[in-house]
């Protein structure tokens, strides 16, 4: 790393922040106080991202790692690690995790790759824990995750520790079941069972998902991008005709939805458009 490059450059900029002289709002933050703005960032570069926004990915990865760069700065005025020692560390750790990779191992399938990896962080955990104690298998899964990225953790946790239905069409009947539990629940006035029951079926669709290949907090993301997408169209083609959306019967909202849906089979109205 030069002493002009645009990681030493960054670097600069939030020493001059934090600065005696620099900018007030900088040298009040800490490190719990810039946990809330990571999230916020990172969430909008997950955004950026699914929605193939090249130049917003640019803009808000820019941003994730200044506020990471200034995490660490934090950090390395308090004596505790450098960034040198977090970058150091991280390359030791994919070197140390990808055996196959860096170290000549060879493993039979896929499943059997990510087996290994899991040995690797047990074998971590086991080295840098306290003395004699062995974690449990959902130690390590953070608390405050979004609950469907949650839900898709523990099962792959589950998994890996062999605690899971034999095939896809296994969770495919517990779905069907959950569904059928879901429904009796419905039909009765109980509030607390009813949502009992819908995390049920979520949390077993969500394996379903990662069965396929699929994750649910993204699947769901672009179902929600392609209504709001869908909608914005129907609310432009009234307002066009001077109508008011809300005035309109459900019955030409309805036949709106329906040949907006027809229209994007033919045009570039879709949820992963580039912007």
């Amino acid at each position: 790393m030069t002493a002009s490059s645009p990681l030493r450059e960054v670097e600069t900029v939030i020493d001059r922040l934090l600065a005696p002289d620099g900018c007030p709002w900088d040298r009040e933050q800490t490190p719990a106080s810039l946990c809330e703005y990571i999230l916020e960032e990172a969430h909008e570069l997950v955004d950026a991202v699914r929605h193939r926004a090249t130049t917003d990915v640019r803009e808000e990865l820019g941003d994730v790692l200044f506020l990471l760069l200034f995490l660490s700065r934090l950090y390395a005025a308090r004596g505790a690690f450098s960034l040198e020692e977090v970058l150091a560390r991280c390359a030791a750790k994919m070197i140390r995790r990808h055996p196959h990779v860096f170290a000549g191992a060879v493993f039979a399938s896929r499943d059997e790759l990510l087996q290994g990896w899991n040995r690797v962080k047990q074998d971590e955990k086991r080295e840098h824990g306290p003395p004699g104690r062995e974690e449990g298998v959902f130690a390590a899964l953070p608390r405050n995750l979004p609950p469907l990225t949650k839900a898709y953790r523990i099962h792959a946790k589950a998994a890996n520790a062999n605690f899971t239905w034999d095939s896809a069409e296994d969770v495919e009947q517990q779905a069907e079941a959950e569904w059928l539990e879901l429904l009796d629940a419905l039909a009765g006035g109980d509030k607390e069972a009813q949502e009992r029951e819908l995390g049920d079926l979520l949390f077993t669709l969500v394996e379903l998902g990662r069965r396929k290949g699929i994750k649910a907090a993204a699947a769901l993301d672009n179902a929600c991008q392609k209504f709001l997408l869908r909608f914005a169209r129907m609310e432009d083609q009234v307002r066009g005709r001077g109508g008011d959306f809300a005035a309109v019967s459900m019955e030409e909202k309805n036949a709106l939805w329906t040949a907006v849906k027809a229209e994007e089979k033919n045009s570039s109205l879709t949820p992963n458009a580039s912007q």
